[in-house]
């Protein structure tokens, strides 16, 4: 994965002259008046600082074992600002600041990098930094297609990097008593999942406008097609242009409760054996991802999960009245509803159940990113590994392909390809701009 310029050596070069004429560090980076020693700190770099990137510079600079030693951002307003909450925390200028993740990822001293950059940037960014030897923090989904998620996986493993998916629900008190309750049989045998995810919006096509100052949109479009600029484009919201994500079917919010799914059912090494289902998508306007779908996909041992979007899931279950987004667990005995919002059971009962010390029991965390730190520490596994991100997040890709092709599609979790069916596999991958590949 190469670029033209600036080559890999410039930046190298780059490196060395900022080790030759270091900053003024204050004391406390030092180890002194009580802050943790250096020996015993992770530093790391920040690659993507808008609006879920930084509130995980906020989140990171609250551990006072790490030190956040790099920014970057495409966009130099996002890079100001996380540099200015970043010395205003230290009370120097030691950060640096970047617009092109390859020299970030250059520099030796950093440990690890969250990677909270647009979906279609994910996989190759990740690369690059298993490659570097850096442990990251990786911002759901893996990626848009199943052959980006794979590279990935492949990558971090070869290099053996620790990794940290960012379906932080797995560090949930909610979501955890839940996977609990249902695998250890309170609600009887499990049957059928079913999942509300957000849904999608209208945008009507935007007239071009000018780049604005400061932002490298060229850098911004990366491995996606050529389009012209629009803020739209480029809010928030780009996770509903398919250029860009799949949409609320996994970045933009499926993927979570997915995860979830798979968590609980113990598939986080395999998935789902058929597919089936419909989608709404757009024929006009910028937005053009999923606005209403319903799909289910049924494993080998019989139980049924079932995504739709949140206005379809309304109408399914009387229990997704409970909240806008959640998860229903229906069993023989009973069910579970969870959200973010809490724990809803019948029979009531069980919201007082107890997981004895023979029992299942899931793992202990409390705090997402602080058991990423803690495992790149330990070189333990994260709570959201590598390949558990990728299951998950092939479930999604598996949902979005039988939507477009309106047919079920059966799925070998081994060999990780759709069975007798050349065009859905052909839909495993895409094609990327030129410099970029995997």
């Amino acid at each position: 994965m190469n670029r033209q310029l600036p080559s890999r050596r410039r930046f190298l070069k780059r490196t060395s002259l900022a080790a030759a004429f270091p900053a003024i560090i204050s004391s406390s980076a030092l180890g002194l008046n009580g802050a943790v020693a250096p020996s015993d700190r992770i530093v790391m770099g920040m690659i993507g600082v808008g609006s879920m990137g930084s509130g995980h510079v906020r989140g990171f600079l609250s551990h006072p074992d790490v030190r956040v030693a790099g920014i970057c951002d495409v966009r130099e307003e996002h890079r100001t600002r996380a540099k200015e909450t970043v010395d205003a925390k230290y009370g120097d200028k030691a950060c640096t600041t970047y617009s092109d993740f390859r020299e970030l990822l250059s520099r030796r001293d950093i440990d690890a990098v969250l990677i909270a950059v647009p979906d279609h940037w994910h996989a190759l960014i990740g690369i690059e930094a298993a490659r570097a030897g850096k442990h990251m923090y990786y911002e759901k989904p893996m990626a848009r297609t199943f052959a980006e998620s794979r590279a990935a996986r492949a990558a971090i493993l070869r290099h053996q990097v620790v990794f940290q998916f960012g379906t932080q629900q797995r560090s949930s008190y909610n979501y955890r008593f839940t996977a609990e309750l249902v695998r250890n049989g309170r609600i009887g045998e499990l049957k059928r999942i079913m999942i509300g995810s957000a849904t999608s919006q209208y945008v009507p096509n935007q007239p071009e406008q000018p780049v604005p100052p400061g932002f490298d949109y060229d850098m911004w479009l990366g491995p996606a097609p050529w389009a012209p600029y629009t803020f739209e484009r480029c809010t928030r919201n780009w996770t509903l242009i398919y250029d860009y994500s799949l949409g609320c079917v996994s970045g933009a919010w499926g993927i979570h409760d997915v995860d979830i799914a798979q968590w609980v059912l113990g598939m986080d090494h395999t998935g789902p054996v058929e597919v089936e289902g419909w989608g709404v998508f757009p024929k006009e306007g910028l937005y053009d991802t999923a606005t209403a779908w319903e799909v289910e996909h049924t494993y080998a041992n019989g139980v049924k999960l079932i995504h739709m979007d949140m206005r379809t899931a309304l109408k399914k279950a009387r229990q997704f009245s409970l909240h806008w987004m959640g998860m229903l667990f229906e069993g023989t005995e009973g069910w579970v509803y969870v959200s973010r919002d809490g724990v809803h059971t019948e029979p009531q009962s069980l919201l007082k159940a107890v997981i004895g010390p023979n029992e299942t029991q899931f793992p202990r965390s409390t705090d997402h990113r602080r058991n990423f730190l803690d495992c790149v520490k330990t070189f333990r596994q994260p709570i959201s590994p590598i390949e558990a991100a990728v299951r998950s997040d092939t479930v999604c890709q598996q949902a979005d392909i039988a939507m477009r092709l309106k047919r079920k599609l059966r799925w070998d979790p081994v060999r990780e390809s759709f069975l007798e069916d050349e065009q859905a596999n052909r839909m495993l991958s895409r094609a990327m701009r030129t410099p970029w590949h995997l």
